[in-house]
């Protein structure tokens, strides 16, 4: 206890003589030595030390281990240790972890089909999938005979690509093959059959009958509303029941068949029609899908069948019209219902 209170009497006397303008840092150690001779407190500097915190950065040479035991050191002054020892005691964030060796990226990549990877299971992954080749070639050769200038058959060949388009889709979940990299591939080869083969194709059909430029602004509405309904369906959640805006596969098709029994329109109208069903692809209107379509009562089927034995074109005329004013009816009973 005399100790103690004998060095903190000291460390009075040394903050005291600091605080005093008087005395400077050479001339108050005489004054300490004088009344507190050495042989009495040999170790009195490295007491001072130890109680009043001194900064790593001037602490002398000797007295280092003595003050790093008792006041921490920044970690900008530790000496340096090797990487192993600082990383046993030192997390490390997660930021700045390594990156893994290229064998284990490849190591937890998606496979192209996922599930057992047996032979069988194989062909039918190769047999949808050739589906959807098979309409991406149909829409380029569309492309093709529509810059010859025959039109009818490149809308043929649209038609065929809506059938290829609806197969490929029922083959992978009949066989159990559906994937990621088919939902993709199926993505790209709607964009180009639908996407620009279908207004490619309604191009070379209006042409004479409209000036050029209309046409193409009509026609690039398409292609630009098919690409955001095609990119909007991939990263939308999914309803079973209806599609949010007409899909691109049922504007191509409607397209195609325009161009094939060729409606006794004028150019002017068709253009407008073109327009309309562009603005409806990216529309939040509820269409319902094919599914439900084919479960309404055999009686609504029946006029289109008898209308159509009639008058092929009215009767197309007039479904086309029923089909896209159903998705505003649609919004609206919604919209009473909540």
């Amino acid at each position: 206890m005399r100790r103690s209170g004998t060095i903190a009497r000291q460390v009075l006397w040394v903050r005291a003589g600091r605080h005093d303008g008087g005395l400077r840092a050479g001339a108050d150690r005489p004054l300490i030595e004088r009344r507190f001779p050495k042989r009495r407190y040999p170790r009195y500097d490295a007491e001072v030390e130890a109680i009043v915190p001194v900064s790593p950065a001037v602490v002398p040479a000797p007295l280092a281990d003595e003050v790093a035991a008792i006041v921490p050191i920044s970690p900008a002054v530790v000496p340096a240790l090797p990487v192993d020892e600082v990383a046993a005691m030192v997390p490390v964030s997660p930021a700045v972890v390594p990156a893994p060796p290229a064998d284990g990226v490849a190591a937890i990549a998606t496979p192209l089909l996922p599930g057992a990877r047996t032979a069988a299971r194989r062909m039918k992954f190769v047999l949808v999938n050739g589906c959807t080749l098979a309409s991406l070639i149909l829409g380029m050769l569309a492309i093709f005979l529509a810059m010859q200038g025959e039109v009818r058959p490149a809308a043929l060949c649209l038609i065929a690509c809506v059938a290829c388009d609806g197969l490929d889709g029922a083959l992978a979940r009949r066989l159990g093959v559906a994937s990621p990299f088919g939902a993709q591939m199926d993505s790209l080869a709607d964009m180009c059959s639908f996407g620009l083969a279908a207004p490619v194709v309604v191009y070379a059909s209006l042409a004479g009958s409209v000036p050029p430029a209309a046409a193409a602004v009509a026609c690039a509405l398409v292609a630009s509303c098919a690409a955001i309904r095609l990119a909007r369906f991939n990263v939308s959640p999914k309803d079973g029941r209806f599609f949010c805006g007409v899909p691109t596969t049922m504007a191509a098709a409607m397209l195609a068949l325009t161009v094939a029994i060729g409606l006794p329109v004028s150019g002017l109208v068709l253009l407008g029609g073109v327009a309309l069903l562009a603005f409806a692809m990216v529309s939040s209107f509820p269409y319902a899908k094919l599914a439900r379509l084919v479960k309404l009562p055999p009686w609504v089927w029946l006029a289109p069948v008898v209308g159509a034995l009639v008058d092929i074109r009215l009767t197309f005329a007039l479904v086309v019209a029923g089909y896209l004013l159903s998705g505003p009816v649609l919004w609206l009973r919604q919209r009473r219902t909540i």
